[in-house]
């Protein structure tokens, strides 16, 4: 077999985007102070600011509250909730919330509205993954029961997403006129321009010391403008923007999980399609000894340093960074000797010697790199790599882009990746009662010493990279220690944005 003599196509997505604003509107032009800041952190929801359609997946819900939530080290911590327990199989989450907590219209937040919250997105159709809740149910004022159908260590990541809305306002244009108990309370969205909201003086965790916050929806290019005129505090960049300077602010340059790998189709092509007609399977990349060699040959640190601008790190793995990782599933990369060992041990020859691509050129493997629309990349996913970007604080991603009963659904795990022994850790870790438990099966499942779905196994991706997420700041803003962000176009930097303070006089 002769590497040259095969192609595998590389779709890449089009990641991004933002919308375009024709000037900065005028409640911008103001200068930051304990009054007011200006965020251009792009991220405008689509579906308005319900949390039970989704809203506060990433960074704060702002005009509501959580039961629970993640400090700086990502540990969990209360928030409304006062405590909380699971029984012994992991299906009765009981929470007893705090007595002294009132929505923004005066209405005390009681645990009926704690269970309407999860009841009513239980049935949004999958909006929130709410994957084995089966009801909530108030047992009391302030006590609350969560009722599974079966055990779901991840289920708590639930309790840190789902904002508590109120019942008795909760309806059809709630998602454009939120009420809840965060420390923000919703003013004015101008849809497609900016979203304004003033501190709530009743928020149970102290008011908010900035007492106005200006959302401005723009273009990278016009916000970065805006920050460099004074007209924003708090603006995202991508990383090519990052090597600047503005005047008057300093660059936050801040860990995630916001990563980027290459999804390599599992199975050979042998005619097979998707429900939808499309072509399943890649007689190259079902090779394994294709994937490991890739993934050896990469350099990942090149990657960092040549396109992040160094505002990034490599990624070996979907969890980089967080408390599930396997380190052990690590490699050295840019190791060209030890991939075309195993292309040699593969029954490779390069009997051309006329390599094709960057790092791949010496390995002989021709990857053709094409950008293309989402729309494409549905008809090609699961016969041709495709660079892909995923990231969450939740350990169930793990679960959906590994396991083979998701194989071929929406975006998961579109190569169509399958081994039984896999697919039961996974399981195992998904079904274990509580987070800490399911820690091992997690780790297992990437690389156990024998097997697993990373490189030394059957290297199902070849993980590249994990965005820094770049911010510049006013140097009169204090925003605390960040936390390791999940991704969001920006607004995980709002996890901690109660807590804000203005440290200048005017």
């Amino acid at each position: 077999m002769a590497v040259t003599h095969s192609t595998v196509t590389l779709v890449l997505t089009l990641l991004g985007g933002s919308l375009l604003v024709s000037s900065i509107p005028s409640l911008a032009q103001e200068a930051g102070s304990k009054d007011q800041i200006v965020l251009a952190i792009q991220g405008e929801p689509d579906e308005g600011f319900d949390p039970t359609l989704g809203w506060g997946r990433y960074g704060s819900p702002l005009f509501q509250s959580t039961l629970l939530k993640r400090d700086e080290d990502l540990n969990i911590v209360n928030d409304l909730a006062e405590s909380w327990e699971v029984n012994e199989d992991g299906t009765l989450w009981t929470v007893k919330i705090r007595e002294d907590v009132t929505f923004t219209d005066g209405e005390d937040l009681t645990a009926e509205d704690v269970a309407y919250t999860f009841n009513t997105a239980a049935t949004q159709g999958g909006i929130v993954d709410l994957s084995g809740f089966e009801e909530a149910v108030a047992v009391g004022p302030y006590e609350v029961e969560l009722r599974l159908d079966e055990p779901r260590s991840t289920f708590v990541n639930r309790l840190l997403t789902v904002g508590i809305v109120p019942e008795h306002v909760h309806g059809e244009d709630y998602a454009r006129n939120p009420v809840g108990s965060g420390p923000y309370t919703f003013v004015q969205w101008q849809e497609g321009q900016q979203l304004i909201v003033a501190a709530n003086p009743d928020y149970y965790g102290g008011e908010p010391a900035i007492q106005r916050l200006v959302f401005l929806f723009a273009e990278e290019d016009t916000a970065f403008a805006a920050a460099r005129a004074g007209q924003a505090q708090v603006v995202s960049v991508p990383q090519a923007l990052a090597i600047q300077e503005i005047e008057g602010m300093g660059l936050y340059d801040v860990d995630s999980v916001d990563n980027r790998g290459i999804m390599f189709p599992f199975l050979p092509d042998t005619g097979e399609q998707s429900e939808e007609g499309y072509p399943i399977g890649n007689d190259v990349t079902a090779d394994p000894a294709i994937r490991q060699a890739i993934n050896y040959a990469l350099d990942r640190q090149v990657l960092v340093e040549g396109i992040l601008e160094g505002y990034g790190s490599p990624a070996y793995g979907p969890v980089s960074g967080l408390p599930w990782e396997e380190p052990e599933a690590t490699i050295n990369d840019g190791d060209l000797e030890r991939a075309q060992e195993i292309l040699a041990d593969g029954g490779w020859e390069d009997t051309e010697g006329d390599g094709i691509l960057d790092m791949l050129q010496p390995l002989g493997i021709q990857m053709n790199a094409e950008g293309r629309s989402w729309d494409e990349i549905q008809t090609l996913m699961h016969s041709n790599a495709v660079v892909f970007g995923w990231g969450s604080h939740d350990p169930t991603e793990v679960y959906n882009l590994y396991h083979s009963s998701l194989a071929g659904v929406d975006f998961f795990n579109a190569g169509h990746y399958e081994n039984a022994e896999i697919d039961e850790l996974l399981e195992l870790a998904l079904g274990a009662p509580t987070e800490e438990e399911a820690i091992v099966y997690w780790r297992a499942a990437q690389w156990n010493g024998e097997q697993g779905f990373t490189t030394k196994g059957d290297a199902a991706w070849a993980w590249l990279v994990n965005l820094d997420h770049t911010y510049f700041v006013d140097e009169c803003l204090d925003i605390g220690p960040p936390q390791v962000q999940p991704p969001g176009h920006g607004w995980p930097i709002t996890a901690n944005i109660a807590s804000w303070t203005w440290t200048c006089e005017n």
